[in-house]
């Protein structure tokens, strides 16, 4: 039976996929989870935890595969370290360090087979049950500075159903995403999604909108992602879900975007990756000064800063 969507009922709880393997970062994520890779001084996941707790989540379910382990300890405690800290009187660090560890509640569940973004979803139901919920993927951080998540979350208690985070990009580049059919709103940054399709050739897209990794969602997903038949690249996709919820095929909707304007980082290939540490580094108060006068005298010194 199709759940009805619960309106109103607050979102508590925040679901992250980690389950990937990692494979365009090997040889480095053979034994480090990718989501460990550090961004700056911190690994990716962490930001995308901040940001859900931010948000007023606290209570987050991991899903994760094999070799994951590292990820769990981040977030517990390291008696040994904090020790070994204290008794140097490194106060600073020992902040640092304890930092991640009260952040939220979190919880763990393996997905086993690498079925997509769609069944690791799946994996949160007996979790989540019958209440809307967040998606966090870990290759987007959105700066904190940007509550693109309270937004979506707002809009999911206003219209009910589901909400995704769209942005605007090049048409060259659609392929890479999932991509919404939209309709205006009365709000400028939120549009009605009327249909989803998984990477289109840029012909065949709808529009230049594209599915970043941020969803808020009605639990009604979950009778509809039972019932998906794995599609592109033969797994089970969360857009082909979400496009019966848009178009009505199944109860549970609507579906609504937030125009995402802000500052995104990257971080699912090499090259956005190494962007988004430069980004993050100059911006930030303790590292910045530094790090962007080194890396002007840098770009002077390569001959850099005449290709700019």
């Amino acid at each position: 039976m199709t759940r009805t969507s619960p309106f109103h009922r607050p979102v508590t709880k925040a679901v992250l996929p980690a389950a990937g393997l990692g494979t365009r970062f090997l040889p480095a994520t053979k034994a480090t989870p990718k989501e460990m890779l550090p961004i700056v001084d911190k690994p990716a996941i962490q930001y995308v935890v901040e940001e859900a707790a931010a948000a007023g989540l606290g209570d987050m379910l991991v899903i994760t595969g094999r070799n994951k382990r590292p990820l769990e300890d981040h977030f517990d405690r390291n008696f040994e370290l904090e020790q070994a800290l204290v008794s140097k009187g490194d106060r600073e660090r020992l902040a640092k360090v304890q930092e991640s560890n009260g952040l939220a509640t979190l919880h763990y569940v393996r997905q086993g087979d690498p079925r997509g973004l769609g069944h690791a979803v799946l994996c949160a139901a007996p979790h989540v049950g019958d209440e809307p919920f967040a998606v966090l993927l870990g290759d987007d951080l959105i700066d904190p500075r940007d509550p693109l998540l309270t937004r979506m979350m707002d809009i999911q208690q206003r219209e009910g159903g589901s909400v995704v985070a769209l942005m605007e990009v090049e048409p060259s580049q659609i392929h890479l995403y999932g991509c919404a059919a939209v309709q205006s709103t009365a709000h400028p940054d939120v549009v009605r999604v009327t249909g989803l399709v998984e990477k289109p050739d840029p012909a065949d897209a709808p529009s230049n909108y594209a599915v970043i990794g941020r969803y808020v969602l009605d639990p009604a997903v979950f009778d509809v992602l039972r019932e998906t038949r794995p599609g592109r690249g033969g797994e089970i996709q969360l857009t082909d879900a979400l496009e019966r919820l848009a178009t009505g095929e199944a109860l549970g909707g609507p579906v609504h975007g937030v125009v995402f304007k802000g500052r995104r980082y990257d971080t699912g290939d090499r090259g956005d990756y190494l962007r988004a540490i430069v980004q993050l580094a100059c911006e930030r108060e303790d590292l910045g000064p530094q790090f962007r006068a080194w890396l002007g005298r840098y770009a002077a010194e390569t001959g850099l800063s005449a290709l700019a």
